[in-house]
């Protein structure tokens, strides 16, 4: 009973997480039509990162119909640090790619495809890490008349009638914490929110301050 209750507090969750495994399918279809292959990786190492991403995606679908296949928590949680690595490990190999490539070996297109592809896979899963670790996961939030001990604070907290966020709340959250560098609306209040926060906001910075502007230049010439 507890597992379907625990899939029934996930489900929301699966369109976001068949938009971050189409991420990751795209980049790996456009890199063997383009004959990509950063610093020799071929096509399909990108579905390789992503593989972890198809499992969520398995998961969560079938929290639609029964109980799911992840059945705690901690096993959530480990499976979208699982993707946060990967995604950093991809960006590990564009920045090498970037200071080890000539320009005419590794194109405009290529860079901002494939920096668009880690900065919108960040996005989205450090938005469900929000959705999972904040007070207790989504279980736990789900039976609460009004929310008590936190991670996070909304705006919406400060109102009168109960109010609680859904896993797009946490997405914006992600995306305003990705494109600012910082908190904006919503402060996050444990050590834990901010220690991930900031995690996300140094792989944002440097994919756009380093892989952008390198891939402008690149355009521009």
């Amino acid at each position: 009973m507890e597992a379907i209750q625990r899939a029934e507090a996930r489900r929301e969750a699966a369109p976001a997480a068949v938009v971050l495994l189409g991420v990751f399918v795209v980049l790996a279809a456009v890199s063997r039509l383009q004959d990509w292959a950063l610093l020799g990786f071929p096509w399909w190492a990108w579905l390789i990162l992503g593989a972890p991403a198809l499992l969520l995606t398995v998961d969560l679908a079938a929290a639609r119909r029964g109980a799911g296949l992840i059945q705690t928590r901690r096993a959530a949680i480990a499976l979208l640090w699982l993707l946060a690595a990967g995604n950093a490990g991809a960006l590990l190999i564009l920045v090498l790619g970037l200071v080890t490539t000539s320009t005419s070996d590794l194109g405009g297109g290529e860079l901002l495809l494939t920096g668009f592809a880690i900065y919108a896979a960040d996005v989205i899963v450090f938005g469900l890490m929000f959705w999972e670790l904040e007070a207790g996961g989504p279980l736990a939030r789900k039976g609460e008349e009004r929310r008590g001990s936190s991670d996070f604070r909304f705006p919406q907290d400060d109102g009168a009638a109960p109010w609680h966020p859904q896993v797009w709340d946490y997405l914006y959250v992600s995306v305003t914490n990705a494109i600012a560098f910082s908190p904006t609306d919503t402060m996050p209040l444990s050590l834990r929110a901010k220690a991930v926060m900031g995690f996300e906001s140094f792989l944002s910075a440097v994919t756009v301050l380093l892989v952008a502007a390198r891939a402008v230049n690149v355009l521009g010439s």
